[in-house]
């Protein structure tokens, strides 16, 4: 449909020292997840501190790594988890969807973990994955669990800022990863891995009352093939989004409108799973090569758009 887009190949940021990786273990999320592979390190997640350290979590093993903007690598934090996708919160601690416990706050000062959310009218969670943050504070978590077109029970959530209760607002996906909102604030794209597409979301407001927004006309935005689909999302100020191919080895660079503008390659592993913007002027593209656990960067032509925060 498209001209193949430019292409770039990335460099390493950072790769996780053998002294952090776990050689010969495995996990039962590992056994499920990765089909039986080995998982010294499984690497996702990736978010700024104020002091420009990025933090990525290692999956398998309940792990927060924080890595210097020199790309040293030190671990930050260790729990009885399972991180994916994480945020800052005001006070600086970290809101993590966790696939074991649900939504966890982790205290990086203290070194304390505490279950945030974890159930659903009484249910618990399927496997929380991913999470962004709007503007006013809402915070919109995906619940992915084993999700596919063999059982589309996926789940998008959203927490009022202050309420603390979260709030249904899409099923019946195959498989929500990764979520980005708009610069307006009018529609949500959704990574949807096993249909190996991002949808768009909508939101409008029938009443105008706050609080009131629902999601209306969910379509196919991008749609990909080959990998396993569409994993972590992020979006610079132009609006263009970038998407995370897993499986294919590759993040690639949409326009406003869903065209590909950007193609960029890893020299090793197919596990492109999550990016963040940072560096200089945030300018960079930060983004995380699971299998390998290797985070590697590549200059982008926009700059991010900056990260909101809550309170919880």
């Amino acid at each position: 449909m498209f001209a193949a887009p430019p292409s770039v190949m990335a460099e390493v940021f950072c790769r996780i020292p053998d002294k952090f990786r776990r050689f010969g273990e495995t996990t039962q999320w590992a056994q499920v997840q990765l089909h039986g592979a080995a998982a010294p390190v499984f690497l996702e997640g990736p978010v700024f501190d104020d002091a420009g350290n990025l933090w990525v979590t290692d999956i398998p093993w309940g792990r927060l790594f924080r890595i210097a903007p020199d790309g040293t690598c030190e671990l930050g934090f260790e729990y009885d988890g399972q991180p994916n996708g994480m945020k800052f919160l005001n006070d600086g601690r970290l809101l993590v969807a966790d696939h074991h416990k649900g939504m966890v706050i982790c205290n990086v000062a203290t070194g304390k973990a505490e279950t945030g959310l974890d159930r659903y009218l009484l249910e618990p969670f399927l496997g929380c994955n991913d999470l962004t943050i709007a503007r006013n504070g809402d915070i919109w978590f995906t619940d992915q669990g084993q999700s596919g077109w063999q059982n589309p029970n996926g789940r998008l959530f959203r927490v009022r800022a202050g309420t603390g209760r979260p709030e249904l607002m899409l099923d019946r996906i195959p498989s929500p990863n990764g979520l980005v909102l708009n610069r307006a604030e009018t529609a949500l794209y959704l990574a949807v891995t096993r249909a190996n597409a991002v949808w768009r979301c909508p939101l409008v407001n029938p009443t105008g009352e706050p609080g009131a927004e629902v999601i209306s006309k969910v379509g196919t935005y991008i749609q990909l093939s080959g990998g396993s689909g569409p994993d972590g999302l992020t979006i610079d100020e132009n609006d263009n989004l970038v998407v995370c191919h897993v499986g294919f080895g590759a993040v690639w660079l949409f326009s406003d409108r869903g065209e590909p503008m950007l193609r960029i390659d890893v020299p090793e592993g197919r596990y492109t799973t999550n990016a963040a913007y940072g560096g200089p002027d945030n300018r960079w593209l930060f983004f995380t090569e699971s299998s390998t656990g290797t985070v590697y960067r590549a200059q982008m032509p926009v700059a991010g758009r900056p990260l909101f925060t809550t309170q919880i």
